[in-house]
């Protein structure tokens, strides 16, 4: 049997107000008069965050607009930008939700990597390291702050650039951030950490280390979404934990059926990620009984629409499409089902899916 090697995030300081060290975390790693480029969350220009942010000399800061989620055409335009503008930089901060700290991982690395970042799209295809890389998250849930893949949407599939370059060098958890996030956008991001943990903890990859991460996120969204009544500042560093649990959950084991599934949602629609899941995760009782049961109580208690009949009237070429995506995401399916699911999810049935949804 073969082990998995896992490459976690380097440094990890956590604590509110520990965003306050930004400019102490990043001054070793300031390389001559090469800039840090600080990736921020469009959502937050004209914001008292911005005015926050530790620039120095010709560090520059742009405001990433992540109203879909990255494209490797943004990825590409971003690092080629930057080569012709500075040549060499210091490294990359992403500040915010995953879709900013997904970019941000991807912009470091085609830094260094020649070519388009679709070429990069699938697993360990990344050949050279790339600048330093901090993310420091807005939003707790998608896990994206210890991940090893970076969920871009190419010319011809959705996949991330999945490598052992990917992780960040750095991440800043400070729960203050994340306290005056959108309603609806924090449940949509706690519900991903949650179906992580579901689909992590009820498949055929789970071990005693995915397992002790997956439990313990899952019991902080509990604690969070099914027995607080009000939300609090306890709420906001519970949800930042579970994300980071659930992350490393699932970088020793794997997602599953919702997150396969929602691929090819995002590809096709543009439907966000963490809405996505919540969108799927809905129908799949007949995989996830207990953790849909548990999930539809809490989008009942938290007052949340799930969107529905988002595939009514597609054509078969565009339910097509949404399939192929999907059935490329075969880790998902092979945790989800086992060795033999594509005997279980023909296509047939992942159209019957994706039409209820």
């Amino acid at each position: 049997m073969k082990f998995r090697n896992f490459k976690m995030v380097d440094y990890v300081v956590y604590g509110r107000g520990s965003f306050n060290q930004l400019d102490e975390i990043l001054a070793p790693h300031r390389k001559n008069n090469a800039p840090m480029i600080f990736l921020l969350d469009h959502f937050f220009e004209n914001k008292p965050l911005a005015s926050r942010i530790p620039l120095r000399g010709n560090d520059k800061l742009i405001f990433a607009n992540v109203n879909k989620e990255p494209k490797t055409t943004y990825v590409d335009r971003i690092s080629q930008d930057l080569k012709n503008e500075f040549g060499n930089i210091s490294g990359v901060i992403g500040i915010g939700g995953g879709s900013v700290m997904d970019l941000a991982k991807a912009v470091s690395l085609m830094m260094n990597n020649p070519g388009s970042s679709a070429d990069y799209q699938g697993w360990d295809l990344v050949k050279n390291a790339g600048v330093y890389k901090v993310g420091i998250p807005t939003l707790s849930g998608t896990g994206a702050e210890v991940s090893r893949t970076t969920v871009l949407t190419g010319p011809t599939k959705k996949l991330g650039m999945n490598s052992d370059f990917t992780p960040f060098s750095q991440i800043v958890l400070d729960p203050e951030l994340t306290e005056n996030a959108p309603v609806n956008q924090r449940f949509y991001t706690g519900m991903d950490c949650y179906i992580h943990c579901i689909e992590s903890l009820t498949g055929t990859y789970l071990n005693e280390f995915s397992k002790s991460y997956g439990e313990k996120a899952l019991q902080l969204c509990q604690k969070v979404f099914v027995q607080k009544e009000n939300w609090d500042e306890e709420s906001d560093d519970a949800l930042m934990m579970a994300s980071y649990a659930g992350g490393m959950s699932i970088a020793y084991s794997q997602v599953g059926i919702a997150h396969a599934v929602s691929y090819g949602l995002s590809y096709l629609l543009g439907t966000k990620h963490g809405i996505g899941n919540c969108i799927v995760f809905d129908k799949l009782e007949e995989y996830y009984a207990d953790g849909v049961d548990e999930f539809k109580k809490m989008v009942e208690k938290n007052k949340i629409e799930i969107p529905q009949h988002i595939t009514k009237g597609l054509s078969d070429e565009q339910f097509d499409t949404m399939i192929n995506v999907s059935l490329g995401m075969k880790p998902l399916w092979e945790n989800a089902l086992g060795k033999d699911w594509e005997k279980i999810m023909t296509r047939e049935k992942l159209r019957k899916l994706y039409e209820k949804l």
